[in-house]
């Protein structure tokens, strides 16, 4: 039997991208062919895509790593390294994405089909042909391949269901959604029987909706006592609420006081989860003791009454679609951070933040002093050396970038390392 799981932690890691290729052609009678290096082939990205086939995010528990295809290098006569094969990875429909680090929303995928681009790959490094110049007759550097982002994502889901079954342990929710619809779940004569949700398609003439058994919500829960925070973010989405009380003497409360604590918790967890539309149902006719309660009553045992709940569940539902907002977008995330950041650490080190500072020191032989021209030129145009010297470098400072470490001359970005001679303006 497959288990429900709606929490999760997944690490994504995008495709390397390939190295470009430093080649010159050599054929007979061409003294001087010049650099034919082709470029590498950008690495594969990791997509998630809601999938309304995926019902849970059980793939993910005991292997919780996805990786796309690395780029394939260049090679010499200009040939491209092939590009790496994406990861297309299928989550549940109504999965919202974390920041494992800080729990901030990255993605919000709620409707089937909505993709968000998780881990992009890197680019492939450009080969020693695209840096041929009037200046540069025989470039003998080429780019290496970007490294693919990796990150590690916490995966929730939250239900899409047109109507969530509300109310107190053992109120009967689940022998409801058995008799409305074709659902199986476990059903017993003790509270917290349900642990996970339960879902089952209703078919009411020509309307079809989803209703969803939600675990009993008990005083507490959107404190998350009894693993409220849990079951309750599986009614967010819900069009339309179905409040089930028990009139039955074993029930402890009386229907107002039942009324009284689910409302309150669905209050305090999420306000406007009262303005939704709410039907408010007495459960258990079968057996209910001498109690006073106005609204509609059902016995999911006899059947008494469902028939009629289900004809106001579908008109419910019908009116809720009709007054949603036309979708505006599935997918919320956080804008990628652009431009260079310089972050000064407690050992004096400045550290030059920015996916283009990267690339620019990115070249295959930092000792070919074209190359290092070429690298300086990247900086500058991308205004590194103003931000250093905004940070305050002064000479003989280290500076890091990526994985190449340089040391500061001056504020004219004049920059030396360990094994090269440095370049200067």
């Amino acid at each position: 039997m497959s288990q429900f799981v709606d929490e999760c932690n997944l690490n994504v890691k995008g495709g390397d991208g390939g190295a470009g290729c430093v080649a010159f052609r050599r054929e007979a009678h061409v003294s001087m062919g010049g650099p034919d290096g082709g470029d590498g082939g950008k690495g594969g990205d990791v997509w998630l895509v809601a999938d309304r086939n995926t019902s849970s995010l059980l793939p993910f528990r005991d292997h919780p790593h996805r990786s796309a295809a690395n780029g394939v290098h260049g090679k010499g006569k200009k040939c491209h390294g092939k590009t790496g094969r994406d990861e297309i990875v299928k989550v549940p429909v109504g999965t919202v994405v974390h920041d494992h680090g800080d729990g901030s929303i990255l993605a919000d995928l709620a409707t089937d089909g909505a993709r968000w681009l998780a881990a992009e790959g890197g680019r492939g490094g450009r080969g020693n042909a695209r840096f041929l110049s009037n200046r540069m007759r025989a470039p003998a550097f080429a780019e290496q391949g970007e490294v693919g982002e990796e990150q590690w994502l916490s995966l929730e889901l939250k239900l899409n269901a047109d109507v969530a079954l509300v109310g107190l342990p053992n109120v009967g929710k689940s022998t409801l959604i058995s008799v409305i619809s074709a659902a199986k779940p476990k059903i017993a004569d003790y509270h917290f029987t349900t642990l996970v949700p339960n879902l089952g398609v209703v078919r009411f003439d020509d309307t079809d909706f989803v209703v969803a058994d939600v675990p009993g919500l008990i005083e507490g829960a959107s404190e998350g006592k009894g693993l409220g925070h849990r079951f309750l973010r599986h009614i967010e989405r819900a069009r339309v609420l179905v409040v089930l009380l028990d009139l039955s003497p074993a029930a402890g409360y009386t229907p107002d006081e039942q009324l009284d604590v689910l409302l309150t918790e669905l209050g305090s967890y999420q306000p406007q989860l009262l303005e939704r539309p709410r039907i408010v149902v007495g459960s258990k006719s079968d057996i209910a003791g001498d109690v006073d309660f106005d609204g509609p009553v059902i016995s999911s045992v006899t059947r008494s009454g469902t028939r009629e709940l289900v004809a106001k569940m579908a008109t419910a539902v019908v009116e809720a679609r009709k007054a949603e907002p036309a979708d505006e977008g599935y997918v919320v995330h956080r804008p990628r951070a652009e431009g260079v950041l310089i972050e000064r650490h407690d050992n004096g080190v400045f550290e030059v933040h920015g996916r283009d500072a990267h690339r620019a020191v990115a070249l295959s032989d930092l000792t070919d002093l074209d190359a290092l021209g070429v690298a300086q030129g990247r900086l500058k145009k991308l205004g590194v050396d103003r931000a250093l010297a905004r940070a305050g470098a002064r000479r003989g400072d280290i500076v890091q970038i990526g994985d190449m470490s340089f040391e500061y001359a001056d504020d004219d970005l004049v920059w030396e390392s360990d094994d090269a001679p440095g370049w200067r303006e």
